[in-house]
């Protein structure tokens, strides 16, 4: 597993990689909710390549050529955070994350859904602390409002 973190690569989004974040991202979000994505895939990929990344910073993990990871984020708020479900637990999303740290104004919040135990476990040991709960999103499930500050 060492062997295929050290050669993944991080870079910005492209839109050729569209179709595989979306597909990764969809599969990663179904897995981590127990629930089917309700907006169809081409919505999706508009979603990612129209507004998403005209309000956030995108950045992809990538392991030749092939999406195992995306954040989407800007100095104060992690917008989207997701690994592929086959790469999982070798420090993509940490990689990510640290990335996005210290580019951060030295705050940064982000919601996860309450179902989500996995993500939970992995904020809370990267240093962000809930600050509050709610369920104001389209899944509406319940989520926990996130947020890190910099030492």
């Amino acid at each position: 597993m060492l062997e295929k973190k050290n050669s993944i690569k991080i870079v910005k989004f492209n839109p050729r990689y569209a179709k595989q974040t979306v597909e990764m991202w969809r599969d990663s979000k179904e897995q981590a909710i127990g629930q089917k994505e309700f907006h169809s895939f081409d919505n999706h990929l508009y979603f990612l390549n129209q507004i998403l990344t005209e309000q956030f910073f995108v950045e992809l993990a990538l392991l030749d050529e092939k999406v195992v990871g995306m954040i989407a984020y800007n100095d104060k708020e992690i917008n989207q955070l997701y690994t592929h479900i086959e790469f999982q637990g070798i420090g993509i999303g940490t990689t990510l994350l640290e990335r996005v740290k210290a580019q951060s104004s030295g705050r940064l919040s982000l919601y996860t859904f309450e179902v989500n135990k996995k993500a939970q476990r992995f904020y809370e040991k990267h240093g962000f602390k809930i600050i509050g709960r709610g369920h104001a999103n389209e899944e509406n499930l319940p989520d926990i409002l996130y947020e890190w500050i910099s030492k």
